[in-house]
């Protein structure tokens, strides 16, 4: 079992920036996977961004070029850089772990308990 705490999130402006970081612990395998979903009221849950222990990433296609992922192996923590943000963007924003470079819905093994991110002016 794998457990995730998630720190970060809030309330910012159109534009602004946001850092979410996620630590992991517990039995995590030495191949693996973590990254982002993010789910907005009366919406599907989708994957935000992955990225695997040997640094491969994904990232769905309307953060690509504004979010960075990117992870500490050593202290098992992903984190998520979110600039250019925009009011499409506000979400509960979920940490996850599992396997696979794309993080698909069927390979996450954990959830952290989710985190809000509010864009608006």
């Amino acid at each position: 079992q794998v457990q995730l705490v998630e720190s970060g999130g809030g309330l910012v402006q159109p534009g602004g920036s946001l850092r979410l970081s996620c630590a992991a612990s517990g039995s995590i395998f030495s191949i693996n996977a973590m990254g982002w979903y993010r789910q907005a009221p009366g919406k599907v849950r989708e994957l935000v961004a992955a990225i695997t222990n040997g640094g491969s990433t994904a990232y769905t296609d309307s953060v690509k070029g504004r979010f960075t992922i990117s992870r500490d192996n050593a202290k098992n923590t992903v984190y998520l850089q979110m600039d250019n943000l925009k009011p499409e963007d506000t979400a509960t924003y979920y940490c996850a772990y599992g396997t696979g470079v794309r993080l698909s819905v069927k390979d996450v093994l954990s959830w952290g308990q989710g985190t809000q991110v509010t864009v608006s002016s």
